[in-house]
């Protein structure tokens, strides 16, 4: 079985395990214990949509890149992961608790659009690379900021600033079929009311079809990956008490409580 067509149908078969029962005909593997999966709800529909790989591009709007000290007119797309587990579900309309993280004293937000990959693929063109995003959804890529730029003083890899328990809230997905593709709407994100990054989706530096182009020239892409595609100028820290509010246009706001 071709490794493409196995994600396809698992993803099926996934989402029927989770509510306890094995899809028909699927015999579930013996394994040593149990490791959870990690699922998505799905705007409108029962089903659920099964993460692979979490992608982030880095420093995707001009501004930012200019804040962490890059040049964005030089400086080709970068991007790193986040374990799947990393995720913390926001359901619409909820303000759940999100944990303030050990290690950190400078715990920052960055607000993001979220494209999950629905046909996969390897050096795919631009031209087509949006007929492989299924859906949208907005996230927060929360940094341990502190930790962050030590490792980056460092010439040492960023995992343990980035890549920590839920660091990736996000909402459900919404399918394309539902929203169309994201080029251009306001992204903002607020902290206890008071607005700290405002900007537009079409001031990214790599559009959503250049990120898949690009990230499938070093990765084969395959369904349930998911890309955060960067977050615009003025990221910054929050404490415990703190109540985040993100808004892309089109999608419901996503909100969380620091505790």
């Amino acid at each position: 079985m071709q490794r493409r067509d196995f994600f396809q149908g698992s993803a099926v078969a996934a989402a029927a395990t989770l509510g306890g029962c094995a899809a028909p005909g699927v015999q579930a593997p013996r394994t040593s214990f149990s490791v959870a999966g990690t699922y998505i709800p799905v705007v409108g529909s029962q089903q659920l949509f099964p993460v692979r790989r979490i992608y982030c591009i880095g420093r995707n709007y001009a501004a930012h890149a200019i804040e962490r000290g890059s040049d964005p007119t030089r400086d080709p797309p970068f991007f790193f992961q986040k374990p799947t587990d990393a995720i913390q579900f926001v359901p619409v309309g909820t303000v759940p608790d999100h944990p303030y993280p050990p290690l950190t004293k400078n715990y920052h937000y960055e607000a993001e659009l979220v494209a999950a990959i629905g046909k996969g693929g390897r050096n795919i063109p631009i031209a087509q690379a949006l007929e492989h995003v299924w859906g949208y959804t907005l996230g927060l890529d929360m940094t341990r900021r502190d930790l962050q730029n030590a490792m980056g003083d460092q010439k040492k890899p960023w995992e343990i600033g980035k890549s920590f328990d839920r660091s990736a809230p996000l909402g459900p997905i919404h399918t394309v079929a539902q929203t169309g593709h994201f080029t251009q709407g306001a992204i903002w994100l607020k902290v206890n009311g008071q607005l700290k990054q405002n900007a537009n989706l079409n001031q990214m530096i790599w559009s959503v079809a250049e990120q898949v182009s690009k990230l499938s020239e070093a990765f084969e892409l395959f369904p349930g990956d998911i890309i955060y595609s960067g977050t615009p100028a003025n990221v910054g820290p929050v404490v415990r008490g703190d109540v985040i509010e993100m808004h892309i246009d089109g999608l419901p706001n996503l909100s969380v409580k620091v505790v």
